[in-house]
């Protein structure tokens, strides 16, 4: 299966802070045996990460695409929004265990 990371940060896309998050992920998911299909980073920009998940799904650049960082409660954090724009079907399960690992640490 291929994978696609977008990491969606203002100061990760101007080049003032490193991506260690989406780097995370990708080694994660690639010693999980899933071949990375494409790497991005964003500012967050609710036109531009709906327009980037529409490309890489529709497509076909990857079958799963992860996204991290813009999911916070400031004015320019749209990464719900931008995705929810575009997604066909909520999963609201993922989400959910997501939070209750987070509040596990």
């Amino acid at each position: 299966m291929r994978f696609a990371v977008l990491t969606i940060s203002d100061k990760g896309y101007a080049h003032q802070r490193e991506d260690a998050s989406g780097q995370e992920i990708i080694r994660l998911v690639q010693a999980a045996g899933y071949e990375l299909a494409h790497y991005g980073i964003l500012p967050d920009e609710q036109v531009h990460i709906s327009a980037e998940l529409r490309r890489l799904c529709d497509g076909r650049v990857a079958e799963l695409v992860l996204t991290t960082g813009g999911t916070g409660f400031a004015k320019r954090d749209v990464t719900p929004e931008a995705t929810l724009a575009v997604v066909e079907r909520l999963c609201p399960g993922i989400p959910e265990a997501m939070r209750a690992m987070s509040m596990a640490v």
